[in-house]
Parts: structure tokens; C-alpha cells; sequence
């Protein structure tokens, strides 16, 4: 350990500091990059590298061993250390949620997988939303003690940095993570580094396993970087998603199937493997060829009795969006692990990821094989949950789409990852410092109650925050870029501390539509620089390496500024992460999000201003549908999908301009005798109460538990039991169906009006013929069905089993009556496969219909 302005710290000097392993401990926990007071120690070692890293691992190797001695020498330093290890061992003691809301479950371990973790600007291994969902849920699953653990990838540059030169381009930077000066520690057995292999063409590759604690969840992260790998294959691990089609695979394989040989070998068998997204899909197939080898079952059966313990979250909202890889790739990278390790064709391997499993011409979709590796599918919010259910219709083909099964979780963010020192204060003083670790559902009213004046000097102390941050940021940025000293000066001015600020961070792409307010430019300056009540806009964002149309948008921001002379009303601060997402989503007073509907399949950013009391403007897609009334925000469009209509992004521009001239700025500004916006404010207090405890990801791992995780941990239970005869009766039904569902037909149906002797009401009779041929009644359901009225749900009403077939007339009957409120020609009878314990129709999605 070393600093360039002190003496460097040996390992046996640092071994002789009294508290040094106390700093240790907390610096190897990111449990401290959600706790405020954390900071000041880290700021209190040295301010200067806490500011430029907020990283407390850099700080703790780089600090001088005369200032680390001075420091813990200081008794005041050494009680808030002391202070934090006795919270955090409390912490950890204490009864959490899960354990206190359901004791005895056979839920033991959930097995997150996902491409990665977003939990902190010092560990760069993120790009954004999906990212963001997966470290703000493994953190909620810390908090409330739901045993969660993290499978990811440790990569070696992770995302890139941004830098826009004056011209407006983004140049690309891809620094090496150092992974000494990371947060991770590596994972030993014994003494020895933890390496495991997988194989690939040429031969093993091998992976080292880093471990991140985070709080009392663990996140593990498999690294290629390995001595041992051809070059080629130890720049696997080099860039999130970087690379073609070949290195996608590459990496997918290592996540999946490498992340759950890495559990095997620590000897952690979870009931249920979390993937979030199709990237991790391969995990089905380890999962299913470690249970073959335990028990010796064959791969079919394998896969059934194990999918009931795996979970599919979907964050995409269109079809091209999920990995596709052409079948040679797969035969390639898999084609021996099928055949050697699960013991199936290749054939059988590539329908897992096919629509029409036969068919040799159709790619592999990662997001099928999750599917038909799964016992539950879900989108990330009601809205993404149907526009899933069409997206993976082809799947469940003449099946109606509300039942095609895909639910939805919505998505919510880690709370006190994003609220600043200030918000945190005013809820701890309203709803108490325990406030995330538990249900939320009552925190409302206590906010509500919070007075205006208290509220307005939050948002104001946040708000003038923001404006010191802009200011020093784009000093360094415009610094960086060779720009004049005169430039430099002048960002120490640039900004109000009492302007309506709003603001967006996010990718650049074009969906966003971000260039939506450039359509009028003229308008948006005079917008901006009215004296009476000024704007001033703050963004940021990376367009993806190869997305042109991302890095135009950025382009023409830059040229708008210029062109206009906007440079002290619009700034763009480049190298967007999550410390500049921080500062965006605590100090604005309104947080813009303009997607083309439904293109966001939930989003995240809008919802990390609202426990800061920021207010959102947003179009009516993926969150904001079920977030949005007129007393918490503003809304734009009218809630229906309008594509990529040039016609269509001009009337919602206007409709934007509208809001923000004819809503927004008046609210703001007009101040009561104490200077107080209380319309303002009651908008944001409303907004505080209601929204930041749903769309939190507190009440999101709740839901997962409760509606997911704790069913999954039971049917694969269930499944395994009596060494998986449910799991081979469910095979032994599939293959029943399969072959007799081609003979399957209706004979006559026909239906009687009749009356209730005792009510009078009237009553259609059904009865329905069928022609099972060789499949038993008992695996069959048969149902009378009629679409829904005005919206309504449709009608189903099982019928039952009158008279099986006899030898002369060969049909079996089922009846059934349903009102006479409609005609009896609205229904239609129909037949489903039917077994107690399997999932219908995902796994077996046959469907008969009479007309």
C-alpha cells in the first residue's frame, strides 16, 4: 500500500494497527456504500481520493501509514469505527424479515444469476438498468435476510468511459479494473485460490471466483483473466457485452454454466436459480446435468423435476432484443457437452431455444431455452408482463394471450442507495431509521404529515448540492478536454441553487427519444432562459460503443448548446455512472423520461428521485403506467403504442413543451408569503408517501419471495422427493399427450336452455362429445370458454366428466352450465392437458379448441 504524498504501509505495519481490521472489514462490505455515515471515514482518511473515487478499498491502500495512525489514534475516529462494526454485527444478528415472516420454509438459498451487478461506482462491472435492478435487489435481499446469492462475471474493463470532445463525439476509454483496488477479495479453499474449469473447443478453460460481500448477502464473480487460458479465452471476462456474437456465447456459458458448477463445488445446492434475463439460460442445463449425476435419472427427466426451481425475469420489450446465436455456434461452443455430459442430440439441445423445435434453419433464442427451462416467466412490470405475454405467445401457439404465462414483478430501486443525507434525515425523523428492513406499506402516513417548510428546505439544500457538484464536474471535464482557461472559470458559475432544475441520465439511444425537446429548439431557449422563472436542464449518458444513432443524439445536444450559446442553461456531463446517477436523482427538481412506448420495459431512473423528493414527467410506459396520478407528477401521451412515427414524436414534443410551460414551471414558482411553493410541495410530499415505498426494491424482493421463490423452493421440493417420482410421472403425462394428442378430436356439442326450478333463472345445459382414443380422462381438462365483455376477463367454466366412452359409441361426455346472461353461441368448448403438480401451459402447451 502505497500514496504518492505519504509513506507507503507494509504488510507488517498494517497488521500492527490497532482498528486497521475494523477498516478492513468495512471497506470489503458494500454494505457501507448505502450508509451515509460510512462516507465520513473514508472522507476523514482522505477527502481528495474519496471525492475522485468513493471507493473506501482505494482510500484504505492509498492513505499514508502516518495519517492511518494518526487517525485511528483519534478517539473520536475509533468510536465511529467502532460505532459502524457494532451496527453492522447487529445488524447481521438481528432478526430479519424473511426469517421472522416465514419460518420453517424450505427455502434456503436463491441463486441470482445475472450479467451484472450494479452496487457501486468502486466495483465498474455494470451498464446500466439491468445492473441496477440486480445490485438494488441483491442489497434489498441483505436488508430483509431473504438468502439470496449473486453469480456474475469480473471484468477486466468493465463498461467504458466517456469523454464528448467539443465537436460532440463520444470517445471510448476502456481502462484496466484492477481488481487489488476493487472491492473483492478472492475466494480461497484452504490456502489455495478457488479455480474451476469448463469445458470449450480446444480444450478447458479455466475461471477464477472473486467474492463480494454485500451486507449479508454474497455476490460471487467469475473472472477468465486466468495464467493458465489461451490468450483468446482469457479476454472472455475483458468487457461487459463486448465483443461479437462468438464472445457473447463465450460469456454466457462461463455465467450459466460455470456459475453453477462454482456452486456445486462450494457445496451450496439452492431450491431455486433466479436468472435475470435469457443471458444466464445455460444455468437450466447445468442445473439439470448436476441433478443427473446425483441421481441418475436421465436428462428429461432432469430438466422437469429441476425447472420448477427456476425463475425467468424478462427485461426486454422487443423480440430482436433477445440473444440469438446461430445454431453452428451453438454445436460448436455445445455440442460435445450435450452429447458426453446431458446425454441428449444436439437436436435436442437446439429446440430447447427454438419456437418449432425441428425446424434447422431457426437460431437459437436464449430467452426460450429459459423459458422451456423454467417453472415461472415474468416481466418487471405490468404493463412489460403483456406486452411478454405477446412476445412469447408463438410459444404457447392458439392459446389466448392473457393466458400465456408470463406474470410481472415490477421492478423498485434500493432506497437507501439513492436518497441523500438530507432525505435520509427527514425520513428518519418521520418513519425511523429501521424503515427499509421490513414491510413499507405504512410509511405513508407519516410522511404525509411532514410539513411544507420542512420538505422545501430538503429539496432546496439538495437542489443548491447539485449545483456545486455541476460545478466542480464540469471544471474537471472541460479541464480534461483541453478547454480554455477562460471555459474552465466560467463553470464555477454555471447554474442556480434556486432554478427549477431538471434533468435525465440514461444510455443514449434512440428510443429514448432524448431529442424530443430539439424538435422545437427555438421554443426550448426561450423556455430555458425566461427571466421571470428560468430552467435549467442537467443530462448525462453513454450511447452503446456501436449505436450511431446514440452517439448522434449526444452530438446534436452539444450542437444545440453551441449553436444557441446554451452553456450556462444546459450542461452535459459525460462519463455517466452511478456517482453522477447519484447527484442527478438527489439534487433535480424534475426527473424527464420520453421513451417510445412500450420500449421501457419498466425503468429505473425516474423512480431514485422519489424518495428525494424530485418529480417525474414521463411518457405512460413500462413503471409510470401504474405509478402515475395528477397529484404526483405529469404524464405525456395517451397510454397506446404509436411506433416510430415522425407525425406522432412532433405532438408529443408539443404536448412536452405544454406540460413544462403550462404545469411545471407555474407550480414551481408560484410561492406563497414564506417563499414556499406549497403546490410544489404538496405534489412532492404526495408523490414521497405514496410512490417510494411501492416502487421500492424492498417491496419487489418481497414479491419475488412471496409470489415466486417460496412456491419454487416447494415444487422442486415436491419434485425431488421419493428421488423424483413426480418429476417422472410428469414425463411419463408429456409423453402421453404428445402421442395421443393428434387423435384427439370434438364430436357434437350442443346446449339446452333451461330454467332453475327453485330460482328461475335461466341456465344454458352443455354437453360436449370427445374422442380420446388412447389419452385418459384424467389427464385432460375441459373447459367451456367465451372472451371478455368491454374488457373484462374471459369466461372459463370447467366441465365436468359425464359418461366415458363406451364400446359402442366411442365418445366421452362432459357438461357443464353456465348463465344465460349470453348467448350460448359465445362459448366455445375447448381441452387442455391436465396434471396435478405440472405447470400448463408451460409445459405442455397443447390446446384443442371446438371451432
Amino acid at each position: 500500500m502505497s500514496n504518492s504524498y505519504g509513506t507507503p504501509i507494509s504488510n507488517s505495519d498494517t497488521m500492527q494497527l490497532q482498528g486497521f481490521e475494523s477498516l478492513r472489514d468495512l471497506a470489503l462490505d458494500m454494505r457501507w456504500s448505502w450508509n451515509n455515515e460510512a462516507d465520513m471515514i473514508w472522507q476523514q482518511l482522505d477527502p481528495i481520493l474519496w471525492e475522485q473515487t468513493h471507493n473506501p478499498w482505494i482510500v484504505l491502500q492509498t492513505v499514508s501509514s502516518e495519517s492511518l495512525k494518526r487517525q485511528l489514534s483519534d478517539s473520536t475516529f475509533r468510536q465511529k469505527v467502532d460505532a459502524l462494526i457494532r451496527e453492522k454485527e447487529a445488524a447481521d444478528a438481528a432478526v430479519s424479515w424473511f426469517t421472522g415472516a416465514h419460518p420453517g420454509t424450505p427455502l434456503k438459498t436463491v441463486a441470482y444469476f445475472s450479467m451484472e451487478f450494479m452496487l457501486s461506482e468502486a466495483l465498474p462491472i455494470y451498464v446500466g438498468g439491468l445492473g441496477n435492478v440486480a445490485g438494488d435487489q441483491l442489497k434489498s435481499a441483505s436488508d430483509l435476510g431473504v438468502p439470496v446469492i449473486g453469480i456474475g462475471l469480473l471484468y477486466q474493463q468493465g463498461y467504458f468511459r466517456q469523454e464528448i470532445d467539443r465537436n460532440g463525439e463520444q470517445r471510448d476509454y476502456y481502462p484496466y479494473n484492477d481488481p487489488g483496488q476493487l472491492p473483492i477479495s478472492p475466494l480461497r479453499n484452504g490456502g489455495d485460490w478457488l479455480r474451476l474449469s469448463i469445458p470449450f473447443p480446444g480444450g478447458d478453460v479455466w475461471l477464477r471466483v472473486w467474492k463480494v460481500r454485500v451486507g449479508r448477502a454474497t455476490l460471487y464473480l467469475l473472472d477468465s483473466n486466468d495464467a493458465a487460458n489461451h490468450p483468446l479465452y482469457r479476454g472472455i471476462t475483458a468487457e461487459v457485452y463486448g465483443g461479437d456474437n462468438e464472445m457473447r456465447i463465450k460469456q454466457e456459458i462461463v455465467l450459466g454454466i460455470g456459475g453453477w458448477r462454482l456452486l456445486e463445488m462450494l457445496d451450496i445446492h439452492p431450491e431455486v436459480c433466479h436468472l435475470n434475463e435469457g443471458h444466464a439460460a445455460f444455468a437450466v442445463l447445468e442445473r439439470a446435468r448436476t441433478y443427473m449425476e446425483r441421481s441418475g435419472c436421465s436428462f428429461e427427466e432432469a430438466l422437469t423435476i429441476t425447472r420448477a426451481g427456476n425463475l425467468f425475469t424478462s427485461h426486454t420489450a422487443v423480440a430482436a432484443g433477445f440473444d440469438h446465436f446461430d445454431p453452428m455456434l451453438i454445436v460448436r461452443y455445445l455440442g460435445d457437452y450435450a452429447t458426453r455430459q446431458l446425454h441428449i442430440s444436439i437436436g435436442d439441445l437446439l429446440g430447447l431455444g427454438r419456437q418449432y423445435p425441428h425446424e434447422p434453419t431457426e437460431g437459437f433464442n436464449m430467452a426460450y431455452l429459459a423459458i422451456h427451462g423454467s417453472g415461472a416467466v415474468n416481466g418487471v412490470s405490468e404493463l412489460h408482463g403483456r406486452v411478454s405475454r405477446h412476445l412469447f405467445g408463438p410459444l404457447f401457439w392458439r392459446w389466448p394471450t392473457p393466458e400465456v404465462p408470463v406474470g410481472h414483478v415490477t421492478n423498485g430501486v434500493h432506497v437507501p442507495s439513492w436518497e441523500s443525507a438530507a432525505a435520509d434525515g427527514l425520513w428518519t425523523a418521520a418513519c425511523g431509521k429501521d424503515r427499509w428492513l421490513g414491510r413499507t406499506e405504512d410509511l405513508a402516513k407519516d410522511i404525509l404529515t411532514v410539513p411544507d417548510d420542512r420538505i422545501w428546505q430538503m429539496r432546496s439544500a439538495q437542489r443548491e448540492m447539485l449545483v456545486t457538484y455541476i460545478r466542480h464536474k464540469l471544471g474537471e471535464q472541460l479541464a480534461a478536454g483541453s478547454a480554455s482557461p477562460q471555459a474552465i472559470e466560467d463553470a464555477k458559475s454555471v447554474f442556480d441553487a434556486k432554478t427549477l432544475t431538471l434533468g435525465f441520465g440514461r444510455r443514449f439511444v434512440p428510443y429514448k427519444r432524448l431529442d424530443l425537446l430539439l424538435l422545437d429548439p427555438a421554443r426550448l431557449v426561450r423556455l430555458l432562459t425566461d427571466s421571470q422563472h428560468p430552467v435549467q436542464l442537467v443530462m448525462a449518458g453513454k450511447a452503446p460503443p456501436s449505436d450511431q444513432g446514440g452517439r448522434n443524439l449526444i452530438k446534436r445536444w452539444i450542437e444545440f448548446i453551441n449553436q444557441w450559446n446554451m452553456s450556462r442553461h444546459v450542461i452535459f456531463l459525460s462519463d455517466y455512472d452511478m456517482l453522477l446517477a447519484e447527484h442527478l436523482v438527489q439534487g433535480v427538481d424534475v426527473w424527464l423520461n420520453v421513451p417510445q412506448r412500450p420500449w421501457e420495459a419498466s425503468g429505473t431512473s425516474g423512480m431514485k428521485v422519489l424518495v428525494n423528493g424530485g418529480l417525474n414527467v414521463s411518457e405512460l410506459d413500462g413503471w409510470w403506467v401504474e405509478a402515475y396520478r395528477p397529484e404526483v407528477g405529469w404524464a405525456l401521451g395517451d397510454g397506446k403504442e404509436h411506433g416510430d412515427d415522425p407525425a406522432w414524436n412532433a405532438y408529443e414534443a408539443e404536448l412536452l413543451f405544454g406540460i413544462l410551460e403550462q404545469q411545471v414551471i407555474p407550480s414551481f414558482y408560484h410561492r406563497d408569503h414564506r417563499d414556499i411553493p406549497v403546490e410544489w410541495v404538496a405534489r412532492v410530499r404526495q408523490s414521497m408517501a405514496t410512490l417510494t415505498p411501492f416502487f421500492s426494491a424492498n417491496r419487489t424482493v418481497r414479491e419475488y419471495t412471496e409470489h415466486y421463490y417460496l412456491s419454487a423452493a416447494k415444487t422442486y421440493s415436491d419434485r425431488a422427493a421419493d428421488n423424483g417420482a413426480l418429476g417422472r410421472r410428469i414425463v411419463l403425462w408429456k409423453r402421453s399427450i404428445e402421442l395421443g394428442w393428434p387423435r384427439l378430436r370434438f364430436g357434437e356439442v350442443t346446449a339446452q336452455t333451461e330454467k332453475d326450478p327453485a330460482t328461475g333463472e335461466a341456465f344454458h345445459n352443455f354437453d360436449v362429445q370427445l374422442s380420446l382414443d388412447d389419452i385418459s380422462a384424467e389427464m385432460l381438462l375441459v373447459e367451456l370458454y367465451a372472451d371478455g365483455v368491454d374488457g373484462g376477463a374471459a369466461v372459463r367454466r370447467k366441465l365436468d366428466l359425464r359418461s366415458p366412452a363406451t364400446a359402442g359409441e366411442g365418445m366421452t361426455h362432459y357438461g357443464g352450465k353456465v348463465p344465460a346472461d349470453r348467448p350460448a353461441g359465445d362459448y366455445t368448448a375447448r381441452v387442455m392437458p391436465y396434471l396435478p403438480g405440472a405447470a400448463v401451459p408451460l409445459e405442455s402447451a397443447r390446446i384443442l379448441w371446438q371451432r
